[in-house]
């Protein structure tokens, strides 16, 4: 629902939702916006002209998240494909931040995400519960000691088959997706190996980002000739058709956080791993692929 705001609507958000009949829950669930900032209370003043819009709901109810590790001050959840990270123009209820603090019962707001997934992308996302985990994970992104290990599915490999791919990324003509290059580059670094292949041509890739920009490993991927099954905004097959005549639609980014490694609060080493989703494993199988290969790719050393 959109609104554009006209002389004697209203002078505040709530006078705007009254107005279009908007759900009482929208504030709540975050799913109110004023341009492109999402608003809080419905005291917050509109003028003639802005465009005031309201996110239908999500279906079904708000779950909760699967927790990997709570150590410390630090803990991991496991992210499904399709759940944001962080609210969205969906609201906030349905994100993953939302899912950790119903599984913890504590408020949304001590949940500092220290990395972020993509939609379409599943595994491990880590939170800090204090601002002294959020510095302490941020600089060991810094010095190199915030690990994470990926596996891919793209559609051919790249070449060569093993190595770093460094190009800068930056924003596209899209402000929601980014390219190498663009507008406002900066440095990126992604290490990636070869470490199974089929028949028809896709091969699985271990991929560790060094640095963690938007969209840093997809983007990666996509400039090397090697885009990701799924990943329809940066070229990557969104519908296969084997041999056989079957048809394959993905329905998700190939692209699975398998495992994050931080450092605890103690100086020691917090692990925490999420299984390779069903979904994945049976495209894979689909695709020809043998069953050990996603063992053999979370093994693979990539320094």
């Amino acid at each position: 629902m959109r609104w554009i705001v006209r002389p004697g609507d209203g002078a505040t958000v709530g006078d705007i939702l009254a107005r279009v009949g908007a759900d009482v829950d929208a504030l709540r669930d975050g799913r109110v916006f004023v341009g492109r900032l999402r608003v809080k209370a419905s005291d917050e003043r509109v003028r003639e002209g802005d465009e005031v819009s309201v996110a239908a709901p999500r279906a079904g109810e708000p779950g909760s998240a699967r927790i990997l590790l709570q150590a410390d001050d630090v803990v991991a959840a496991d992210k499904p494909a399709g759940v944001p990270t962080i609210a969205d123009h969906g609201g906030a209820a349905h994100a993953l931040v939302a899912m950790v603090a119903r599984s913890l019962s504590i408020a949304a707001a001590r949940l500092h995400p220290t990395s972020r997934l993509d939609r379409d992308v599943s595994g491990v996302v880590v939170f800090a519960l204090s601002r002294a985990a959020a510095a302490r994970l941020h600089q060991a992104r810094i010095d190199g000691l915030y690990q994470r290990r990926y596996v891919a599915i793209a559609e051919r490999s790249p070449v060569p088959e093993r190595g770093t791919w460094d190009a800068p990324i930056g924003r596209g003509r899209d402000p929601r997706l980014r390219v190498e290059g663009g507008r406002d580059p900066a440095p990126a670094n992604t290490r990636y190996a070869v470490t199974a292949r089929t028949q028809r041509g896709a091969v699985m890739l271990a991929v560790a980002p060094v640095t963690g920009r938007t969209h840093q490993i997809r983007v990666h991927a996509a400039g090397a000739g090697a885009p990701l099954l799924g990943d329809r905004s940066y070229g990557g097959p969104a519908r296969l058709t084997l041999a056989s005549g079957r048809v394959i639609e993905p329905g998700r980014i190939a692209l699975h956080a398998a495992r994050v490694v931080v450092p605890g609060a103690g100086g020691d080493s917090l692990v925490a791993e999420s299984p390779v989703p069903a979904e994945l494993e049976s495209l894979w199988s689909a695709l020809g692929g043998e069953a050990e290969a996603w063992e053999v790719s979370l093994a693979c050393a990539l320094d």
